[in-house]
């Protein structure tokens, strides 16, 4: 991709196609200025631009055929619309309308999604829930052969690992389970770029078995926001239909700027990933340590999410920091260290802070971290007290699937006020953010404690992006006949 750039910077290609800033001549100064000029001069098309109007160069496919490669995929897409979409491309290549998957409960809102688009009728599978914690960890092998089980006819089966928490399933098992079965495995392994990169990481995807694994190279990799990839392995999902449904959701005006980063991250961590990523390794263990020397905070690690009930492994990467010990909340924590220190934390919920690192740190971002969260700690008391936030033990916070997702968010739906809600069937998302796993499902009937949960964690800072009403007062339901 970029070899290919480059050749068309040098080229001297006029363009009168899209886009119409025709590499910059046309953008504001203002938006240059800011953006910088090498931004606009590379937003070329990738066809009758990068590519010519057939594509006969293969430069696309070369890319992906690289990075499968990289990876030892059998197959490998792009997608510049983040992993939101390759998940749902995914999905949408095992099952259809009405059919069954097996999803663990803890997905992502973007896998939703997919069961909202697709009329999917989801089979959930419950999380491992460290009741200590408040803390969900990949559901088990065992969940997963109970509900096969119990639903033969299902069609697949999807897990997330890793969590955004850095906790992993064990995805050999799984995989082996499935496959017994006849049974394709997809991972949503958007937190997992760096994986297949270093054996002292958890193991990734592909190398477990499984059939599909969607990545995010942006989050925990060096591509661009929205850059992702899903690959293919085995011959339990057709890379035809998986193509397919890739550009049944896809956009037909990919961004070269995301290509080409997906492609030289690709090439970067071939010839000195290894190496890269002993040096984070190190340096997120320095900062464990540097961090469970304050007082107050607690550093979870193996001892903490992996074993019996809990996690398969963990990822070292995200730190993951309890305040609790402070007296104070993760969200008032996380809002004290932008607006103090500016420091943009990856995620916080009522206890806990998470700081993602990356190959890209180094010890002058971890000192600002480390300075940053001392200063947190001398600062605690004037964050006290912390707002209960009322979370319900497992049975209490699994809800019923009363209706399908499909049918409950497009169906006849009213407004009500929370208070209300008891033993209606939402017909939207409610899913704090981040981490982005939906505590309500459209079709699932919603019960007090959950109410009380979304109320106490809405007056503790939680952030409910996706509600009809962003203040939570209300919720969007399913109407009820008269």
């Amino acid at each position: 991709m970029l070899e290919a750039l480059d050749a068309y910077h040098r080229s001297g290609e006029t363009p009168y196609t899209p886009p119409g800033h025709k590499q910059g001549l046309g953008a504001d100064p203002r938006a240059v200025a800011v953006l910088g000029p090498g931004v606009f001069r590379s937003d070329v098309l990738a066809t009758s631009g990068l590519d010519d109007r057939s594509a006969s160069g293969g430069v696309l496919e070369r890319a992906q055929r690289l990075m499968a490669d990289a990876v030892g995929a059998t197959h490998t897409f792009f997608s510049t619309c983040g992993s939101s979409l390759s998940v749902k491309a995914s999905m949408l290549a095992v099952a259809g309308p009405g059919e069954k998957l097996l999803v663990g409960r803890d997905a992502h809102k973007s896998v939703v999604a997919g069961l909202i688009l697709s009329g999917m009728r989801p089979v959930w599978v419950d999380p491992q829930w460290d009741a200590g914690r408040h803390l969900a960890h990949p559901p088990s092998v065992d969940a997963f052969d109970e509900a096969l089980r119990e639903h033969p006819d299902a069609k697949g089966a999807l897990v997330t690992s890793p969590t955004p928490y850095g906790s992993c399933a064990d995805l050999s098992a799984l995989a082996a389970l499935c496959h017994g079965h006849g049974l394709p495995l997809l991972v949503d392994e958007a937190w997992g770029a760096h994986l297949p990169f270093h054996d002292d990481l958890p193991t990734w995807a592909m190398d477990a078995g499984a059939d599909v694994c969607v990545t995010s190279v942006h989050k925990m990799g060096s591509g661009l926001e929205q850059g992702s990839v899903f690959h293919l392995s085995g011959d339990l999902v057709d890379p035809a239909v998986l193509k397919s449904r890739e550009d049944l959701l896809g956009t037909t005006s990919p961004s070269v700027l995301i290509y080409a980063a997906l492609d030289a991250w690709r090439r970067h961590m071939v010839e000195q990933g290894e190496e890269l990523l002993q040096n984070a390794l190190e340096l997120a263990g320095a900062v464990r340590s540097s961090i469970a020397s304050i007082d107050g905070m607690h550093v979870d690690g193996r001892p903490d999410y992996v074993g019996p009930g809990l996690a398969a492994d963990l990822d070292p990467l995200p730190v993951v920091i309890d305040v609790s010990g402070l007296g104070i909340s993760g969200y008032r924590g996380a809002d004290w260290l932008r607006r103090h220190h500016r420091v943009n934390l990856h995620l916080a919920d009522h206890r806990r802070l998470s700081a993602q690192l990356t190959y890209a740190d180094d010890h002058d971002s971890a000192g600002a971290l480390l300075t940053a969260l001392r200063d947190l700690a001398d600062n605690a008391p004037s964050l006290r007290p912390a707002t209960a936030v009322h979370v319900p033990p497992p049975a209490e916070l699994r809800l019923e699937q009363a209706a399908l997702p499909r049918d409950a968010y497009f169906g006849p739906t009213e407004q009500i006020p929370l208070r209300d809600a008891v033993g209606r069937v939402a017909a939207e998302m409610v899913t704090p953010y981040p981490p982005g796993i939906p505590v309500v499902v459209p079709g699932e009937r919603l019960n007090g404690p959950v109410l009380a949960y979304l109320a106490s964690g809405k007056e503790a800072g939680m952030v409910v992006p996706d509600t009809a009403d962003p203040r939570l007062a209300t919720l969007r339901v399913v109407a009820e006949r008269s």
